[in-house]
């Protein structure tokens, strides 16, 4: 049975996810892209009340996409 790459662990943790050994790894990536679109969304709440101006926006967006590289990487990558 194939398992979690240590290095995809360590990032999964830094959001609070755990799988277990046979939690399947594209669940665990639609999990953390929910959670990222959670993230924009929040993020453009409070844009929008005013929290921040406008210009700061984009980076921000970039800053929150660096907190999830693994959405970035196929999940078949994810296992050894």
């Amino acid at each position: 049975m194939p398992s979690y790459r240590p290095e995809v662990l360590d990032e999964l943790a830094i959001h609070g996810i755990v799988p277990k050994p046979s939690t399947r790894a594209d669940l665990i990536r639609h999990y953390l892209s929910d959670l990222y679109r959670f993230e924009i969304r929040r993020l453009k709440r409070r844009l929008l009340a005013g929290e921040f101006p406008k210009e700061e926006y984009s980076s921000r967006v970039v800053h929150l996409r660096l907190q999830y590289p693994l959405l970035s990487v196929p999940v078949h990558l994810w296992m050894r």
